[in-house]
């Protein structure tokens, strides 16, 4: 069975061949910047982490194992996650966030409604959360992870980020009507 082109990637990652490295940075540093976006709101902060991200990547490239095809963009995106969170971690206090009385009369279990409105406007309110949230909205609605994970990589009890989960839905909700009211109001 022939190498796809992914696996000759990684064969010339682990030799260090700086043309593969030039390469991988080319193919993937897009998606690799929307993801680390997804965290962080400030370019330049954005910038930095992608910079350390990929010195890792470098650094720890034989630790990679490849597994299939799209292992190499897994691994590369869990990388960029942990060092997202390891900026906002040593960088800000994500546990300080909007005052439950900011969300009083938005009902709790209501679901965003995103039909009709463009994808770059959703990841921008994604962007807008206050950064506990949205973290931790990443973490779960992207990355999967349980509130239980979620408590151990950042460090707060799994009550606090289910309920930090549920404030960034009702502050989204809130979001996305308002944006539709706008249009509307446009029409």
């Amino acid at each position: 069975m022939s190498e796809n082109k992914e696996q000759i990637l990684v064969k010339q990652l682990l030799k260090k061949e700086e043309a593969a490295w030039k390469e991988l940075f080319g193919a993937y540093s897009g998606n690799l910047t929307y993801v680390c976006s997804r965290y962080i709101a400030e370019k330049e902060d954005v910038h930095d982490v992608l910079q350390n991200s990929f010195i890792k990547m470098f650094r720890s490239i034989e630790s990679f194992e490849y597994r299939g095809n799209g292992s190499l963009r897994a691994w590369m995106t869990r990388i960029v996650v942990n060092e997202s969170l390891k900026y906002i971690r040593r960088n800000n206090d994500f546990r300080s966030a909007v005052e439950v009385e900011d969300l009083s009369d938005i009902p709790e279990e209501e679901e965003p409604d995103f039909e009709e409105v463009p994808q770059e406007d959703i990841m921008q309110m994604i962007r807008s959360l206050p950064e506990g949230y949205r973290t931790v909205f990443n973490l779960y609605v992207f990355e999967k992870k349980s509130h239980k994970e979620i408590s151990g990589l950042l460090g707060i009890a799994e009550n606090s980020s289910a309920s930090q989960f549920h404030r960034a839905k009702a502050l989204l909700v809130q979001k996305i009507n308002e944006f539709k009211m706008s249009k509307k109001a446009q029409v």
